[in-house]
């Protein structure tokens, strides 16, 4: 599937939809991606910021698309595991952006080569529209040749 088909199927997801998620990009290469999310009635919580549950979706599943689309069939690709850290109430529009390097890949088929599962953990950081992060994320993806 092409990045911008992709891209359209996840903002019609229903779950990136109804909590407010928007794709704005995805590279061509599965190599880039840049995630929004916006304030409103479905995402905010008690204390009217952004809802802890939507910030932590918005950084959910990339990671583990762009190892897929990279490494190709040949791979086991899963999401492991995730954790977050709240920093600063999250309020308006917030962000975050997504970046595979060569090196993460050629690391992954390093570690892999003889069968063995490896564990890659990626941060995630998302912002607010005057730069503060507002939370942090680590993203740990489960990779093994097939």
């Amino acid at each position: 599937m092409k990045a911008r088909y992709l891209k359209l199927l996840m903002n019609v997801w229903p779950p990136y939809r109804c909590a407010g998620i928007r794709v704005r990009q995805i590279a061509e290469d599965f190599r880039f991606a840049r995630v929004e999310l916006r304030m409103g009635l479905t995402n905010r919580n008690y204390v009217n910021v952004h809802f802890g549950g939507s910030l932590f979706a918005m950084a959910d599943p990339f990671y583990m698309l762009m190892y897929i689309k990279n490494l190709g069939p040949d791979y086991v690709v899963w999401d492991k595991a995730a954790e977050i850290d709240f920093l600063r109430p999250g309020r308006g529009r917030v962000w975050a952006e997504f970046r595979l390097e060569e090196s993460d890949l050629e690391r992954a088929r390093a570690q892999t080569a003889a069968g063995q599962r490896f564990l890659v953990s990626h941060p995630v950081e998302v912002f607010d529209q005057g730069g503060q992060r507002v939370a942090s994320i680590r993203r740990t993806v489960y990779i093994r040749r097939r």
